[in-house]
């Protein structure tokens, strides 16, 4: 009765603690959003006359007002900078940010890498790789974040590429790598599918990519008497 009673126990925990948290995650981010929605209304409301103030106040109390406020922001800001007009008001406002002190170094900084991950054009964050961490014979998997340059890059004799190493469960924390290239190993599996892996602690398996389904079968083809399927073992009778 014990057994079965923390068999179900756990099906159930298994069932609800993903939309627990994917619950608390939506929630705390609404909640930030809400915040400097409310921020933003107060200091609308104390330059509009008396008769608007009111008004202007219960806004907040709108649920998804603020959200949606956001999101048409954001569209708004992309179409404006989309132009060639946009984009010189933007490059005048960087300039700007540029020259006035301990701002400057926070804001190119943060620019610097947001355009890096972001941006279309990047290589940040596309390719998942295996690498030997934190030892030799060791392996774990990695994500490119780009190659060395400037004096890095003139310290290294060999060509080497610049990699972030997560941590489990938790892979917004983790290590920053220059390795050789010759030692990373680069996987068939996309970043989506990588970062599942990782959080899982190596529990939830990407699904076989077509190159390795193909190697398989030419596999089999070679050997038929004792050809190896895609969870290791032999299909050889016995």
């Amino acid at each position: 009765m014990g057994a079965s009673l923390r068999k179900y126990l756990v099906a159930g925990l298994l069932v609800w603690l993903p939309l627990a948290i994917t619950i608390w995650v939506l929630a705390q981010v609404l909640g930030v959003v809400n915040g400097v929605f409310g921020s933003m209304l107060a200091a609308v409301a104390l330059v509009m006359p008396d008769a608007w103030r009111e008004a202007i106040l219960g806004l907040e109390h709108v649920p998804g007002l603020g959200l949606f406020i956001l999101a048409a922001g954001l569209l708004a800001t992309g179409v404006f900078v989309a132009n060639i007009f946009g984009q010189w008001l933007l490059t005048q406002w960087d300039r700007l940010m540029s020259h006035i002190p301990i701002v400057k170094s926070i804001y190119s900084s943060v620019k610097q890498v947001s355009d890096t991950l972001f941006s279309s054009s990047g290589n940040a964050f596309r390719e998942a790789v295996l690498v030997q961490y934190p030892r030799a014979d060791s392996w774990t998997i990695a994500f490119v974040t780009g190659t060395p340059s400037g004096e890095v890059a003139r310290q290294l004799e060999d060509e080497h590429v610049s990699i972030y190493v997560p941590t489990t469960p938790n892979p917004t924390s983790g290590f920053f790598l220059i390795v050789p290239k010759a030692d990373v190993r680069p996987l068939h599996m996309t970043v989506d599918e990588a970062l599942k892996y990782i959080i899982s602690m190596g529990t939830v398996s990407p699904l076989p990519h077509p190159l390795d389904l193909g190697a398989i079968a030419d596999e089999a083809g070679r050997n038929p008497q004792g050809s190896a399927v895609p969870d290791g073992r032999s299909n050889q009778p016995g």
